[in-house]
């Protein structure tokens, strides 16, 4: 699915569903407290041949790294974190002023937890990237999301927003 993708440029971290396979759950589930539910794991997925197969085709993986990249010959500074849902996030290891002398300042998570968030805004990161919602773990049409299965409000599950004064978030609904 990813084939014509690899010929561009491409960063990467990667989440849950990179590392495990989906296991059917009971959707109903997505309402309870966050605390009080056992997380289910389906069995462990091949992602470091994914990671490979990215790497191989010159996509940069940023789990826990701050980059510099050249596109079209502007200066692209990004940093990733690995997923903050499995609680696998380091931010620790990239924390710290974004290249202000960079076109544009990236970040990328696959979870959008608030709380990572709020650091790479502090940060000085332009755009962050994430996904994980799905747009609303579940959904009713013409009313939105119900649940994002994060900390993240409902209002932005799926498209771009404002984090704070200066960052723009891009939560995607789908695959990209």
């Amino acid at each position: 699915a990813l084939g014509p993708l690899l010929d561009r440029p491409g960063l990467f971290v990667f989440g849950s569903n990179d590392y495990y396979a989906p296991k059917p759950k009971n959707p109903a589930r997505y309402l309870m407290p966050r605390g009080k539910k056992k997380r289910i794991h389906g069995v462990q997925l091949p992602w470091r041949d994914l990671r490979a197969a990215f790497v191989e085709h010159g996509w940069t993986d940023l789990t826990h790294v701050r980059r510099t990249i050249d596109v079209g010959g502007q200066r692209v500074f990004a940093a990733g974190v690995d997923d903050p849902h499995l609680r696998r996030d380091r931010y620790a290891d990239i924390a710290g002023p974004a290249d202000s002398g960079a076109a544009v300042r990236i970040g990328v998570t696959h979870s959008p937890e608030p709380r990572v968030l709020d650091t790479f805004a502090t940060d000085g990161y332009d755009l962050v990237l994430a996904g994980h919602t799905h747009g609303g773990q579940l959904r009713l049409p013409g009313y939105g999301a119900i649940v994002t299965n994060c900390e993240l409000d409902r209002s932005r599950a799926r498209g771009a927003s404002r984090w704070g004064a200066h960052m723009w978030l891009h939560v995607s609904a789908g695959l990209g």
